[in-house]
């Protein structure tokens, strides 16, 4: 391994529990009830995949513009949700190992879906260890499709076979592959399959 890209939720930190929280008070909004069983098909995905997916568990059609709106009230609050988020939420070990791979000289990019990313990286007092960004602003695929995963490697000026990919998704998971990287799985659960290695936490690593 000569980089290692991590994604950024359920890897690093969980930010997912926000997420849920926000998509929860939309879906109220428009009037129903998101499930967490129903928040667990939107890992790993798109903010406007996310939205389609709500709207498809709600029943609802919506305008493209009616989209963007939903979307952005979505955003602005979580991103009002995350003004408390501080380095103790940082994930079992993350930071150890991010320290480790630093002094082993490995090159760290973040490959994450999220807009949001270097804010959360600021917050958590974690940005030092990463040598490249791929975010939400940067790619306009989403996981399954390798492009965050490539972009990261291209960032790092490395080849994607001699990249490691840790992800908590299956659709990451296969992003990963379909890039051609290795991959270790962050499967807290024990569901996810077709990686590498499968630890509970980055702790597992150290």
């Amino acid at each position: 391994m000569k980089g290692a890209i991590f994604d950024l939720d359920g890897v690093i930190v969980d930010t997912a529990k926000y997420h849920y929280l926000a998509w929860k008070e939309l879906a109220a909004r428009l009037g129903f009830f998101f499930k967490e069983s129903d928040n667990e098909r939107l890992k790993g995905v798109s903010r406007m995949r996310s939205l389609e997916i709500l709207l498809e568990v709600g029943g609802i059609t919506a305008s493209d513009e009616e989209k963007e709106a939903m979307a952005k009230e979505k955003n602005d609050r979580y991103v009002e949700m995350l003004a408390s988020l501080n380095k103790s939420e940082l994930l079992e070990g993350a930071e150890d190992y991010l320290k480790k791979l630093k002094s082993e000289g490995v090159l760290i990019a973040l490959g994450s879906a999220s807009k949001n990313a270097p804010m959360i990286l600021d917050k958590l007092e974690i940005t030092e260890y990463f040598d490249a960004i791929v975010d939400g602003n940067s790619v306009s695929k989403a996981k399954p499709d390798p492009e965050v995963f490539l972009k990261g490697a291209e960032m790092l000026g490395l080849d994607p076979a001699d990249c490691v990919v840790f992800e908590d998704s299956q659709a990451g998971i296969e992003a990963a592959r379909n890039a051609g990287c290795g991959v270790v799985a962050v499967d807290i659960n024990g569901v996810l399959f077709d990686a590498d290695k499968y630890v509970k936490c980055l702790k597992d690593l150290l």
